[in-house]
């Protein structure tokens, strides 16, 4: 096992195209996986049952379809003198009822030996995440394709490649406790502001400062205070589960919903944060959240919201732009914002974005923003159209130096 790299989470992994009759439950009560040979070389000899959790992805969810069961590796002729039918076979779960035929199907080895079983909806932008992160190609034929040795990968995992994997459940393990009692004693054991964290993140980086590569700073800013988050996070849920909550199931419940919802809305404002930092150091005048027709309030607006507000002020010269660490469906959530302005920039963290979803987004006139370096988990022809951070700052700049 290597830390920091894939083979920390997984040792194999292997993939298919789900057929009718694993996808289609009315079409078959075997509950088996078909084409299994290629699997020996990761499952071995011999009957074996593995516990598994089993994952179902898909753009329209907000959360992935997620339940456990498990997976029994056996040889149906193991009393057979010169044969062997090795055959995989799967428990029903909810997972196995959303599934259909064409998905891609993942089955990938954890260290513990229990499986993570993914199954991604075909022509997703989950799926085409999944094989960016695994390394694997499109799977046309019906057996099963195997990538092991997962140790012998050299590339350390990045912005892109944790973020995955947070997606699909797995908790990435990755704290910095050098600086623990430092954030205890600065925000009194508590969570602070994420505007107060944001900047205390930022200056926990050494050789990054914001008149430096925009795109590089905002992903070392951003990956910075996830580590820090996660280490203050840790300490303090701890401490609060040690206490215990006794028989106050509502109670726990309670504070459940508040790590996760803590969780979920740090990680938007976060990235806001950080931007509003790199503007400002790169003197681009902006409003963050001004109001424009009716309730619509836009992430950021260029030069300002009274620029917007005043009729002789020229449309050409407004720039808008929405930010969405993850897109899902909830980019169209800016088509409603700022009428003035043609077109609309979305800025994302979100790696390998389907092509049918960016399509979508080039007929509805928005443009994609991303970190230069997540623009590799993207098509060449997508590529042509994404505009990085740096790229973006400068088209603002000229329009407010008119």
């Amino acid at each position: 096992m290597r830390k920091g790299y894939l083979s920390q989470y997984f040792t194999a992994v292997a993939s298919k195209r789900l057929s009718a009759v694993e996808a289609l439950r009315h079409r078959s009560n075997q509950h088996e996986f078909d084409g299994v040979n290629a699997l020996k070389a990761m499952l071995g000899a011999g009957r074996r049952t593995f516990d598994a959790r089993f994952v179902y992805l898909n753009d329209d969810d907000p959360e992935p379809v997620s339940d456990t069961g498990r997976l029994t590796w056996y040889d149906a002729r193991e009393n057979h003198p010169t044969r062997s039918e090795y055959r995989l076979y799967f428990t029903d779960t909810g997972v196995s009822t959303s599934a259909s035929e064409g998905d891609l199907l993942v089955i990938a080895r954890r260290p513990d030996d229990s499986m993570l079983v993914i199954v991604a909806e075909q022509g997703s932008t989950m799926e085409r995440q999944i094989l960016w992160l695994f390394g694997l190609s499109e799977a046309g034929h019906p057996g099963f394709s195997v990538k092991g040795e997962l140790e012998s990968d050299q590339t350390r995992l990045e912005f892109a490649s944790r973020y995955i994997l947070e997606q699909i459940g797995v908790e990435i393990e990755e704290t910095d406790e050098n600086l623990l009692d430092t954030m205890l004693r600065k925000f009194n054991g508590s969570f602070p502001s994420t505007r107060e964290f944001s900047a205390f993140a930022r200056s926990s980086v050494r050789g990054v400062a914001a008149d430096d590569d925009p795109d590089e700073a905002i992903l070392a800013w951003i990956t910075r205070e996830e580590v820090l988050f996660r280490t203050l996070e840790r300490h303090i849920i701890g401490d609060r589960l040690r206490r215990g909550f006794s028989d106050d199931v509502d109670g726990f419940i309670r504070f459940s919903l508040s790590v996760q919802n803590r969780r979920k809305s740090r990680a938007g404002s976060a990235l806001e944060n950080h931007l509003e930092h790199l503007f400002t150091a790169h003197g681009l005048r902006f409003s963050r959240t001004p109001r424009t027709e009716g309730r619509s309030k836009p992430d950021f607006l260029f030069p300002g919201e009274a620029e917007y507000h005043s009729p002789e002020f020229p449309a050409t010269r407004l720039t808008m732009l929405g930010v969405k660490s993850s897109c899902k469906e909830r980019w169209r959530q800016i088509l409603a914002e700022a009428d003035r302005i043609s077109p609309k920039h979305l800025l994302t963290l979100e790696p390998g974005i389907s092509e049918n979803q960016t399509e979508e987004m080039k007929v509805k006139n928005v443009v994609l923003v991303l970190p230069r370096s997540l623009l590799d988990t993207y098509s060449d022809g997508q590529r042509q159209w994404i505009m990085p951070i740096t790229a973006f700052m400068g088209l603002v700049s000229r329009r407010q130096s008119c």
